[in-house]
């Protein structure tokens, strides 16, 4: 039985993630912090054999997804389904920006509701589909493989609850820390999670606890 195991990477740490500003499809690069935890997460990952990388098209997942590159001799992949949520005009203000500014569509992002859209974005449901389709042609395209995925907080929530069957209108309840490593294998068209959260190769860098689509 064929299956392919895919690693999952969220980018490392941006400007916006430190100050609390939600990024959605806003394109910001790491932090020298960031770009300090993509160096050591690549370090913890030269040993293994990848047969494809692939990043989100947005700086911040490429630019974490390239230190993983230099240690492999192989190109990586684009695809812009990899991107964060489009948060519409709630991109680069923080919460309480946001609670000000937009009061009532605030109230409804809360609700959690799957198909309300922010203004100018797209719908929980809409999101979690397009990354859903895109993790499942990755695992195809790949059968009996190894490949790195480096994406987004929020795409890599939604595998996760695709994998473990939490509802979509349910909140968080996990964290997903930049440069966090997550494996999961895919076969016989269902995905299993191997792990969760590792951050291992972080030990002597603070990290953020942040659990919002950042």
């Amino acid at each position: 039985m064929q299956m392919t195991q895919v690693f999952t990477i969220r980018h490392g740490e941006t400007p916006w993630n430190a100050e609390g500003r939600l990024q959605g499809h806003a394109n910001i690069p790491l932090a020298p912090k960031g770009l300090a935890q993509a160096k050591a997460l690549a370090h913890s990952l030269k040993d293994h054999e990848f047969s494809a990388i692939y990043s989100s098209d947005l700086d911040r997942a490429f630019q974490t997804a390239e230190c993983i590159a230099l240690h492999h001799n192989i190109p990586i992949k684009i695809d812009a389904r990899l991107r964060e949520k489009n948060l519409g005009v709630f991109q680069g203000l923080t919460r309480p920006e946001i609670s000000q500014h937009f009061p009532e569509e605030f109230e409804q992002y809360q609700t959690n509701n799957p198909d309300y859209q922010v203004p100018k974005g797209e719908s929980n449901r809409q999101f979690y589909q397009r990354c859903i389709d895109c993790f499942d042609e990755i695992a195809i395209r790949h059968l009996g493989e190894k490949v790195l995925v480096v994406a987004h907080g929020g795409v890599l929530g939604n595998l996760f609850k695709y994998t473990v069957g939490i509802p979509l209108e349910m909140p968080r309840r996990f964290e997903l820390l930049n440069t966090s490593l997550n494996i999961f294998t895919h076969k016989q068209e269902t995905w299993i999670l191997e792990s969760w959260g590792n951050l291992s190769h972080l030990q002597h860098i603070p990290q953020n606890h942040s659990l919002d689509d950042l």
